[in-house]
């Protein structure tokens, strides 16, 4: 339940979809198939009107999914959104909107038969259930379909693009998978983090540059440094060796002067020490 729901599941396009087709489904599902005896709880009005008023209903009551929705993509642009919080999400919607039916189907139309309100409530929440959990489920399996497959085709066109790996492009990805900036290795210094974000310092037309990144060092380190000069060196640097002209040892620790001006020293911690001196033995000169 702590894992993080896929990106897809927030992407404003596929919010988008998720409110059409639960319109739309809802519209057919109210309409056509008039679930638990729903149009004989007004006898006295025509088919039209019940058309009317039940149409009524439900794309007004779709505004709490919309309204949802809209908060739901406000909120994962800062934070993380986990499996039970999407549960727990999806619920709020589903009582949210047995609220308002209820309210609508007691004091909308007149002619309605005089029904106990917990009655209705309970009848409303069944058939909220149904409306939204159908089309959620269904659209769930659809994007996870589709983005396995944009995956597939992306791995196939990247497999010939081999001259991008022997002139040893470093790409760096967000935390969602999409890329965000490829830097050539022998102008990449060094990368340190804070939090969820990390700060990539590299030099563009001989000039100190920096991009900011939402990822983990942990992360790169496991994905990035294998067969490369990049290491990882303290908990919060990963430095590129190739870039390292002096080790110094102080008093205060170890630190990595790099060969390009107006760059801080790195420190290397203890727990790091052993892995760094492997590599600066094998790729410095």
């Amino acid at each position: 339940m702590n894992t993080k729901i896929p990106a897809y599941l927030y992407e404003k396009s596929n919010i988008v979809r998720l409110i059409l087709l639960t319109a739309t489904f809802a519209l057919l599902f109210i309409n056509i198939f008039q679930p638990f005896g729903s149009r004989g709880w007004y006898p006295h009005i025509s088919d039209f009107k019940y058309f009317f008023f039940s149409s009524l209903i439900i794309l007004t009551g779709m505004l709490v999914v919309v309204v949802s929705r809209l908060i739901m993509l406000a909120y994962t642009k800062k934070n993380d959104l986990y499996l039970w919080q999407y549960l727990l999400w999806i619920l709020v919607e589903i009582v949210a909107m047995s609220l308002f039916y209820t309210l609508f189907s007691k004091y909308i139309p007149k002619e309605g038969l005089n029904r106990d309100i917990l009655d209705i409530f309970r009848q409303s929440t069944i058939n909220t259930s149904w409306v939204l959990l159908l089309p959620y489920a269904i659209l769930w399996l659809y994007f996870s379909w589709r983005d396995k497959n944009n995956l597939l085709e992306k791995l196939a066109k990247s497999e010939p693009n081999v001259e991008l790996a022997k002139k040893n492009l470093v790409a760096f990805p967000d935390e969602k998978g999409e890329l965000k900036i490829s830097i050539m290795l022998e102008n990449l210094l060094y990368v340190d983090s804070a939090d969820n974000y990390a700060t990539i310092h590299y030099l563009n037309k001989s000039k100190l540059s920096h991009y900011l990144i939402r990822n983990s060092l942990k992360w790169m380190e496991e994905n990035l440094t294998k067969d490369s000069p990049l290491v990882r060196c303290h908990r919060s640097y990963i430095v590129n060796l190739d870039k390292v002209k002096v080790l110094r040892k102080t008093k205060e620790g170890i630190f990595l002067e790099l060969d390009t001006d107006n760059t801080p020293d790195i420190p290397v911690s203890k727990t790091y020490y052993e892995r760094v001196m492997s590599k600066f033995s094998k790729y410095t000169v």
